[in-house]
């Protein structure tokens, strides 16, 4: 056997363990419960009813240009609010992969950055179908969107889970260390998400206070999904590529110390 061979061979294995604890994870996620999957297509449909009224109809919010219809905001909404329910959850899953699979990591050799990615993939598959579904179901209402765009917006979902696959193999091996980062995360999400447009256009605020959104590593994504699927504003190429760039490096980051801390995982366990 060649020596490319052998690495073909430990890449369709790894590859195999992969996808069993993919499987895994969805199963755990909906054991006992009476809807089961069902509920990864109907939690989103709720979610944006609510957001919709209340965006609308209590906060009374208006879009660049003035506009206030559901027609409008309901989209925008969807567009920000998909993309960071499958980011947030992937991170945070993530995070304690490694904790929660202890016992596991200390009977079986296995590689562990498989249940870092298998947490992060569960949460995309099953956010990227709310998504779908979402979209679908603008289109139904009459809401229009430019679902030609949809497969750049798919490849930016794509970029999105490069980066949250990268945040989740750099917290999965500092959480084994240091067990509070867990708590932590949970406080800090929701800041980055206060402080990225998901819920408001960057033209509501203040033009001085504007530049900082570019500070947070999402405010690249449903910037750029409401510019493709509603032509809302546009993002540049170089804005792109940064956000293609930023994606890939912390993927190679987190990646590189997740493996430089792995050996030492079983004796902090």
């Amino acid at each position: 056997m060649t020596r490319d061979d052998s690495r073909l061979r430990r890449a369709e294995k790894s590859w195999a363990i992969a996808v069993h604890f993919i499987r895994r994870e969805l199963r755990n996620r909906y054991l006992g419960s009476i809807s089961g999957g069902l509920w990864a297509l109907l939690q989103p449909l709720m979610q944006l009813v609510i957001y919709g009224f209340v965006w609308t109809y209590v906060f009374k919010m208006r879009l660049p240009g003035g506009d206030a219809s559901p027609a409008a905001i309901v989209p925008f909404l969807a567009l920000g609010v998909w993309p960071w329910n499958a980011f947030s959850e992937a991170v945070m899953r993530s995070a304690t992969a490694i904790q929660d699979n202890a016992g596991l990591i200390g009977k079986v050799a296995f590689p562990r950055g498989v249940l870092v990615l298998a947490a992060a993939s569960a949460s995309f598959l099953l956010h990227g179908i709310g998504f779908i579904v979402v979209v679908v179901v603008v289109e139904l209402l009459g809401i229009p969107l430019q679902l030609a765009h949809l497969p750049l917006a798919l490849l930016a979902f794509a970029l999105l889970f490069a980066l949250a696959l990268g945040f989740g193999y750099l917290f999965a091996a500092i959480q084994v260390f240091v067990r509070d980062l867990s708590q932590v995360l949970g406080q800090v999400l929701p800041l980055m998400m206060f402080t990225a447009p998901v819920l408001y256009s960057r033209e509501f605020l203040p033009e001085r206070f504007r530049q900082w959104l570019d500070w947070n590593p999402f405010t690249f994504y449903p910037e750029y999904l409401r510019a493709e699927l509603l032509g809302m504003g546009s993002v540049g190429v170089a804005a792109q590529l940064g956000a293609l760039g930023l994606a890939l490096a912390i993927l190679a980051i987190g990646y590189a110390v997740f493996r430089r801390l792995d050996p030492r995982f079983e004796d902090f366990l």
